[in-house]
């Protein structure tokens, strides 16, 4: 029977989740759910110093907010637990141990300060230290040490590691989803820590460890995870275990010069590398696209297509989608370049497929109400069907719609140059009067009652059409002037007529 797939999103909680890492979560997650199989958070705490508290929640909350929720993990056991490494240290000794009782791995007592001498060694010579086959046994380890003289030193409490013994003369065959096969000369490897001094697991340990006990069929992860694989491969060759299939993604690079994409180059150019908002213990607080106002649908489309291509013109994709078109193979080698203007277009494509009442329920929300605008004689839902093409987040509608909520205090100075001129607090009044005159005060009727007068008279249409948009809005946007008037109402209406009057006058 075929493994049913298992992929893992293993983060460390270090800070904030760089919209990166949200990549590698999304898709980790459309693979499983393409593949009716479980997506697994897994915390990779075992770096004590670095640990960041409230780093956990923000990953699981930026997951939430994505809507694409993990199946297991902390506070979510599905047999497999815990899903913390920290929760999990107990685990991992006997397995370093197991590696040393076979011969393939070994424990070494250099300090620091020898290994750092060596490397100084090495670069007053022009060549590079590397701990493996080719110096090992000159150096301070059980490969050279007497049983008795390690006994020893364990029991006077010499700090030691455990390392792997990686091969010497072998080439190592690799496969990867996306780049394909790859060789690795084993001459070229360091012999890596696998156990600490301090009694926890390194990342390549631990990582192994846990991806073999949960059952993990699918390592979908980051680029710069590659330089490991051929590590990890043969640990699972050391242990005689089946490897997951691998994936590395490629890096989300700068949108402009070269490199990956920073936190810095957010800061720079004004957009957030981060899912969520983060404030830091120093004070500095970095954006989010949560609190910037982008919706997570237009967040998770933008990703979806950052070094994914679907192999059709098709830009679109709500997250069903995605989880049907999602397909590892057509995963780019290269990395992907982050277009910031480009997930504008997606959230404006987004917004404009919210209904109106939703789209006003949020403006009266996050705009009207914490600014203290009073709304309650308006038609909010009307106001935002009428502005909301123009609008890519919820505070534009402000920008293009404030004049239905408060009358123009001032008029813009270069249109007003123009519209206002002899003759126009005449007409004007004539408008005033053929709208005050009408109980039908629908766009329609007003239309057909003012154009149908200026056409009579023979009057230039910009004559009039130009000071009524100043006199209602204050400046020369917003939708059709008949819309607004009839959405401000009859009383309201004449009364900006009269104030543009009397201000020309």
């Amino acid at each position: 029977m075929a493994q049913k797939v298992r992929v893992r999103f293993a983060p460390s909680p270090t800070g904030p989740l760089h919209i990166g890492g949200v990549r590698t979560a999304l898709f980790n997650y459309l693979f499983a759910k393409k593949n009716n199989g479980d997506f697994i958070l897994r915390i990779e705490d075992t770096d004590q110093n670095r640990f960041v508290p409230g780093a956990e929640e923000y990953i699981v909350d930026s997951l939430a907010w994505l809507n694409i929720p993990f199946d297991e993990g902390p506070g979510k056991d599905g047999g497999f637990g815990p899903y913390r490494q920290s929760e999990r240290k107990h685990l991992y000794r006997q397995y370093a141990d197991k590696l040393v009782s076979e011969g393939k791995a070994y424990l070494a007592f250099d300090t620091a300060e020898e290994l750092d001498n060596h490397r100084k060694d090495h670069e007053a010579k022009g060549k590079t230290f590397i701990y493996n086959w080719h110096n090992r046994e000159k150096l301070n380890n059980t490969l050279v040490l007497s049983a008795k003289e390690v006994q020893e030193r364990i029991d006077n409490g010499e700090p030691y590691v455990i390392r792997f013994k990686s091969p010497q003369d072998t080439a190592i065959h690799l496969e990867d989803i996306i780049r394909g096969n790859i060789e690795i000369d084993s001459n070229t490897l360091d012999d890596k820590v696998l156990f600490k001094s301090d009694g926890m697991p390194t990342y390549h340990l631990a990582n192994i460890v846990d991806d073999h006990l949960m059952e993990i069929s699918h390592v979908i992860r980051g680029e710069e995870w590659l330089p490991s694989l051929a590590l990890h491969k043969l640990l699972y060759e050391a242990f005689e275990w089946q490897a997951p299939q691998f994936a590395h993604l490629p890096l989300i690079m700068k949108p402009v010069g070269k490199g990956k994409l920073s936190k810095r180059d957010g800061e720079k150019l004004g957009f957030p590398v981060f899912p969520l908002e983060w404030n830091t213990s120093e004070g500095d607080n970095y954006a989010g696209y949560r609190e910037d106002g982008y919706l997570p649908e237009a967040v998770v489309n933008m990703l979806a297509l950052l070094g994914w291509n679907p192999g059709t013109e098709q830009e679109i994709f709500s997250l069903d989608e995605l989880v049907e078109a999602f397909d590892l193979a057509k995963v780019h080698k290269g990395g992907a370049k982050f277009d910031p203007e480009k997930t504008k277009w997606f959230q404006h494509h987004y917004l404009q497929t919210l209904s109106d009442t939703v789209l006003a329920e949020q403006f009266k929300s996050e705009v009207l109400d914490p600014n203290g605008v009073d709304c309650s004689n308006t038609d909010v839902v009307a106001i935002v069907s009428m502005i909301k093409e123009r609008a890519t987040f919820v505070e534009d509608l402000w920008e293009q719609g404030s004049f239905f909520f408060q009358a123009p205090s001032e008029y813009d100075e270069k249109a007003s140059g123009k519209a206002f001129r002899e003759g126009t607090p005449e007409l004007l009044s004539t408008v005033k009067e053929i709208m005050a005159s009408l109980d039908d005060f629908s766009s329609g009727k007003l239309s057909e009652k003012v154009k149908g007068w200026i056409t009579s008279e023979g009057i230039g249409f910009g004559k009039v059409m130009m000071p009524l948009r100043l006199a209602l809005v204050g400046e020369m946007k917003g939708p059709d002037v008949f819309d607004i008037a009839a959405t401000l109402g009859k009383e309201e209406t004449t009364h900006r007529i009269t104030r543009a009057i009397q201000y020309i006058s």
